[in-house]
């Protein structure tokens, strides 16, 4: 694991559209994996704003969102799908690319299982962009999650729908459930770039980094991936016990390394 302390949410931004632009330099047809939520918008602002300067393209790759409300139909501003969709059209990807769990399945285990065989089909996902949740969170694998979960079911705590609640008219809107990947299903992405901004997040950025790896925090199963690249800004970054080797080794990296 990667530990990349940052000057500030800027520059988490700039580093992960780095690492995003590095792989479609790579492979123009890569498959990018997407959170929503406050944590990532900067990073796909800082995506549109390098295609509209002419330096990216990101037409030819495949998104694939890492979770969805259950219970919105198709087209629902709530949803994760069309926030996704909106924020990314910017970045040139087109929206018949955007791809996520269908929270109005009749049968969600079908679908659950339909959408891990449609990572699979598209070879998997090259990189995926994750957020941490207050309370530890990976996507919305809650604490007591299976480490080798895959995408199902879970129900939301009420802290994670009044964290949400801002997406919607009313906090009564927000969903119960939602169809997410699970914490296996993620750590067969071949790298992961976690995004951490703010205070809120300091605790539980620690117990995942530094952490034992435990449910408690579903996060710190990351600790077993083989390329995780961990961004994080001031205040996110605050309780690491031990920060100073982190920018010790961030100083000395070379530059052909790459994240």
């Amino acid at each position: 694991m990667e530990v990349v302390p940052c000057a500030d949410e800027e520059e988490v931004a700039v580093l992960a559209a780095d690492a995003v632009a590095a792989l479609v330099r790579r492979r123009p047809g890569a498959v990018l994996g997407v959170a929503t939520g406050s944590s990532p918008a900067r990073l796909y602002r800082e995506l549109g704003r390098r295609h509209r300067a002419g330096d990216l393209s990101l037409a030819g790759v495949t998104v694939f969102l890492l979770d969805e409300y259950v219970g919105l139909q198709a087209g629902h501003p709530g949803s994760y799908r069309e926030e996704i969709r909106g924020a990314l059209a910017p970045a040139g990807v087109p929206g018949d690319r955007v791809h996520a769990p269908d929270g109005a399945a009749i049968d969600l285990a079908g679908e659950a299982a339909r959408y891990e065989a449609a990572i699979a089909a598209a070879g998997g996902v090259d990189l995926q962009v994750v957020g941490i949740g207050a309370n530890g969170h990976l996507a919305f694998n809650e604490p007591s999650s299976s480490l080798a979960s895959r995408t199902r079911v879970k129900t939301l705590t009420a802290r994670t729908r009044a964290d949400n609640a801002r997406f919607f008219d009313s906090p009564d809107e927000v969903p119960t459930h939602v169809l997410t990947q699970g914490l296996g299903t993620i750590r067969d992405a071949r790298h992961v770039v976690l995004l951490a901004l703010g205070e809120r997040k300091a605790a539980a950025l620690a117990s995942a980094v530094e952490g034992p790896v435990t449910a408690r925090c579903p996060a710190s199963v990351l600790q077993l991936h083989p390329h995780v690249t961990v961004l994080a800004d001031p205040l996110a970054a605050a309780r690491l016990q031990d920060l100073d080797h982190y920018r010790h080794v961030w100083r000395l990296k070379p530059s052909w390394q790459g994240l």
